[in-house]
């Protein structure tokens, strides 16, 4: 059965896979950088370093997991059983990256590479195959448009439970015991918890979901793989507008906790004196841009209807370019506009994401169109290639210019410093935006192209149905 009606419950099962992995990736892109420099005393221009090593080989790592699942073939399916063989790694490893043994110097920066990369890859292996899953539960359209709804409302879910309880399960943890303050403990703890409610999570998606569509056996090499690949012009585009993307936010989230400490150095908001757990401004400001981030993916179907997929990014990016140059001169104590700021700007970026997601669908039907072979796991991982690219970039730089700014932890910043910091919430991010209107300015694949490759395919599909009749 090609065509399938998805139930509620495998719809929601598919939403936790997303849910599990974006909590994490949440805590990679808002906290890690600071997890290294502040907690575990690891100078900023190591983790930058270190960022752009792993990341590279990691983002490069993204194609061949996609490979790998497309060629394997067990009773679960092709992409299912990564859910159950990587969700106890992924645990583990999590909470790992957020630990702090007493260490050299030289030993914790072998440690943070050790961890941070077997993360990384064990992410890949979970993350492009989880991707992929959403080609095959159903061939219907209107049902795939429904599973990526779902997805990315999940996904959003995860981010606001991190972004909502991590700085407070930090104090309420960090509070327990007879030693005083102990944030190192307090971090290792949260990352149990969401560790915990990342493993559950995939379960469910490995267990309430199911792979229908049977793709044609076609035995390929790596060779014809990476040549269908090469010959994708837009898929090369969507890579670039996707790192784009990812830069923005990137740099953006990784600086917003500093922005907060040193810049504004208001941290409190207000207390929770029956859970003895303080609410930051930080965590507000999570929560607000994640709060956009939903509805912007919100207004993506009935402004994409309108103006077409293409005409929506580039309207939400260059609004993004224009707000982003905004922020830099916005006062510290205006605490009320920088909020709203963040708000419009999530918001623009919520719109972007799943047009790049339904893009890259566009992408693999226009690879089947020229090639007459379709990857679907080897086109997805792209999506998990542009994030990991585009937030190598943007944690290098994160770090790198910290550096250059004269940064050091738990110490008032220089003014050189606080200025640093505001540019990285303001004009480096407005860099990334500009990128992306520039890579979707020759983007090919506008509304007029997708209806004359779709009729294409539907003609080519429904002959080789006649022929083996």
């Amino acid at each position: 059965m090609n065509a399938y009606k998805i139930t509620l419950k495998e719809k929601i099962g598919y939403g936790f896979g997303d849910a599990a992995a974006s909590m994490f990736w949440k805590l990679f892109t808002m906290y890690l950088m600071f997890f290294y420099t502040d907690i575990f005393g690891i100078s900023a221009v190591v983790v930058g370093t270190m960022f752009l090593i792993t990341r590279i080989w990691d983002a490069v790592f993204d194609p061949f997991v996609g490979i790998l699942a497309d060629r394997t073939q067990t009773r679960w399916g092709k992409f299912r059983p990564y859910l159950l063989w990587m969700m106890l790694p992924f645990g583990i490893f999590g909470i790992l990256m957020f630990s702090t043994p007493d260490l050299s110097e030289t030993g914790k920066i072998a440690y943070a590479y050790i961890t941070y990369s077997l993360m990384m890859m064990i992410y890949s292996l979970i993350n492009v195959p989880y991707a992929s899953l959403l080609g095959v539960m159903t061939s219907d359209g209107k049902e795939r448009t429904s599973l990526a709804t779902y997805r990315m409302t999940f996904a959003f879910g995860g981010s606001l439970l991190v972004l909502g309880a991590a700085e407070p399960l930090v104090d309420l943890f960090s509070k327990m015991g007879n030693t005083g303050i102990n944030l190192a403990a307090g971090w290792q703890y949260a990352a149990v918890v969401f560790a915990i409610i990342a493993v559950i999570f995939f379960y469910l998606c490995f267990i309430w979901t199911k792979e229908r569509v049977k793709p044609v056996i076609e035995k390929t090499s790596l060779k014809d793989d990476f040549q269908d690949l090469w010959r994708n012009r837009p898929w090369f585009i969507l890579l670039g507008a996707g790192i784009s993307v990812i830069f923005f936010n990137s740099i953006r989230d990784g600086a917003a906790i500093y922005y907060f400490k040193y810049y504004v150095t208001i941290q409190e908001a207000f207390q929770l004196n029956t859970f003895n757990m303080t609410i930051s401004l930080s965590s507000m400001y999570f929560v607000l841009g994640q709060a956009a981030n939903i509805v912007g993916v919100l207004l993506t179907i009935p402004v994409s209807n309108r103006i077409g997929k293409k005409g929506t990014f580039l309207i939400a990016m260059a609004i993004a370019t224009i707000l982003n140059v905004w922020f830099y001169y916005v006062d510290r104590s205006n605490i009320s506009l920088i909020f709203i700021l963040q708000f419009f700007i999530s918001l623009c970026a919520g719109i972007t994401l799943p047009l790049i997601w339904s893009m890259y669908a566009d992408a693999s039907d226009y690879s089947e169109w020229k090639t007459k072979r379709r990857a679907t796991g080897l086109i997805f991982s792209a999506s998990s290639m542009s994030q990991k690219f585009g937030w190598t970039i943007g944690g290098a730089l994160t770090g790198w210019l910290l550096g250059y700014y004269g940064f050091q932890a738990n110490v008032i910043q220089t003014e050189f410093a606080q200025n640093g910091i505001r540019m990285m919430l303001s004009i480096f991010p407005a860099i990334g935006t500009i990128l992306g209107v520039l890579f979707m300015l020759i983007y090919p694949l506008g509304e007029k192209k997708m209806a004359e490759i779709g009729a294409d395919l539907k003609a080519e599909r429904e002959k080789s149905e006649e022929d083996k009749m």
